[in-house]
C-alpha cells in the first residue's frame, strides 16, 4: 500500500469512528477495503452515483434484518453484499 493509500485509509478509519461515535454506534465494524470495493464496483458497472446509494441500502438492509432479529449485522450485511456483488457481475457481463 502506497503512502497516499494508508494516509487515506487511516482518514476513513478515523472518519467513521467519529462519525460512529456521532451516530451513537461505537465499537461498530467495517470493512472499509470491503465497501470501497463494491462500491467501485457499482461506480464502474452502473454509473458512479450508483456507489454510495449501493452502499447505503446494504446498509439500511442490514441494519432491517438485525432490528427485526432475522441476522446479526455483520451476517446480513455480508449476505447483501453478496447479492449486489452477484448483480453486477450480471450486469457486467451482459451485452449492450
Amino acid at each position: 500500500m502506497s503512502a497516499e493509500a494508508a494516509q487515506s485509509h487511516e482518514s476513513i478509519e478515523l472518519w467513521i469512528k467519529e462519525l460512529a461515535h456521532h451516530l451513537e454506534v461505537d465499537g461498530i465494524e467495517i470493512d472499509i477495503d470491503a465497501v470501497l470495493a463494491l462500491a467501485g464496483q457499482a461506480a464502474h458497472t452502473v454509473v458512479r452515483p450508483a456507489a454510495p446509494v449501493t452502499t447505503y441500502l446494504i446498509g439500511y438492509v442490514a441494519g432491517l434484518a438485525e432490528a427485526t432479529g432475522q441476522a446479526d449485522f455483520q451476517t446480513a450485511s455480508r449476505a447483501a453484499s453478496r447479492v449486489a456483488a452477484q448483480l453486477l457481475e450480471r450486469r457486467s457481463g451482459a451485452v449492450g
